[in-house]
């Protein structure tokens, strides 16, 4: 899958260091694998949540949510939102 755009996960890791491993992993699960449609996401990631027309993924431990628009039958991820679980409960995302 082609993830867009890698830059947001740097952004966010240079902010909050601790989440770098993490969001590499997360990274490069993605970006070395295909999915084909929301069940085959939830094989790999079991936490993963549907919001409306986005997914939520737990990274870290929960720590923090990433937020993208996945578009299967392109294989493109879109990287929405990285927020702390602080930050992601108080909504403001969904506006």
């Amino acid at each position: 899958m082609h993830v867009i755009s890698r830059k947001a996960l740097v952004q966010f890791w240079e902010r909050y260091p601790d989440s770098k491993g993490a969001l590499l992993r997360w990274y490069k699960i993605l970006t070395n694998s295909e999915f084909n449609s929301f069940d085959d996401l939830r094989a790999t990631f079991p936490s993963a949540d549907k919001v409306e027309e986005l997914i939520v993924f737990n990274i870290g431990g929960n720590k923090y949510r990433l937020i993208a628009s996945i578009h299967f039958n392109r294989g493109k991820i879109y990287v929405r939102h990285i927020l702390t679980h602080r930050e992601y409960s108080q909504g403001g995302w969904k506006r």
